[in-house]
């Protein structure tokens, strides 16, 4: 359980009348002592949380999966992918928390860690997103649904893209950081990438459309490849 204090922050909070209410957005762990940082994005009951070094372009390690909030008023997590602990999938857990001065205190077994609010989720492209079309050959093809998937989580600010086969445990890769989208106009910064650290601090800005819940994708990749791709949002 150790391995998940730095993971879990799946963001439910009560108010004052006892309604439930669901807190969405980017939280970055404060009670870190090391010098990379640990940053989470939570939407549509989906969480991914990422350890990185900006200033080495050093890759630590990832999770996520689902998280519901339990009849008991606890979360429950669902691991989907750890690259620290692949022995973690399909676990499900229980987790305390409570909010203190604005920050999420979350409790598992004794033990706390502290999450700020980067944004609170609020945006058109807020939300988990499944890649379920890309262009080949000039034409757009459907991709036949299956365990493999690939899967883009965004706030208000920031992204992360993974890969991953939660039925075999495979992880293929993962990506995130930053991101704007003014004016039919898609551009994230790049500030972690398992597969190739030298991409780190690139810009890349794509066409973006979304149609209630299909969201288009186009332009050129950090490879330099043309793409097009629709993401459809897995609603909760």
């Amino acid at each position: 359980m150790k391995k998940l204090l730095p993971v879990i922050c799946l963001l439910f909070a009560a108010s004052e009348s006892g309604a439930q209410l669901l807190i969405n957005g980017a939280w970055k762990q404060i009670d870190n002592q090391s010098v990379a940082e640990t940053v989470c994005i939570i939407e549509d009951n989906y969480f991914m949380q990422t350890n990185y070094d900006k200033s080495t372009k050093r890759f630590n390690g990832t999770m996520g999966g689902a998280c519901v909030l339990n009849g008991d008023g606890r979360l429950k997590v669902t691991i989907e992918f750890n690259t620290m602990d692949q022995g973690e999938i399909g676990n499900n857990y229980d987790v305390n928390y409570k909010m203190e001065n604005g920050n999420l205190v979350i409790d598992v077994e004794g033990h706390t860690s502290t999450w700020q609010r980067i944004d609170d989720g609020s945006g058109p492209l807020a939300g988990n997103w499944r890649i379920t079309e890309r262009e080949q050959n000039g034409e757009m093809t459907a991709m036949r649904p299956g365990p493999r998937k690939t899967l883009k989580i965004l706030s208000g600010t920031r992204f992360q893209w993974a890969a991953i086969n939660p039925e075999t445990k495979e992880f293929f890769g993962t990506g995130g950081g930053t991101y704007t989208f003014n004016n039919g106009k898609y551009t994230e910064t790049i500030e972690f990438f398992s597969r190739d650290s030298s991409r780190v601090g690139m810009s890349l800005s794509f066409d973006g459309q979304v149609e209630g819940t299909k969201w288009h994708h186009s332009g050129k990749s950090s490879k330099g490849d043309r793409i097009s791709e629709i993401w459809t949002r897995q609603t909760p």
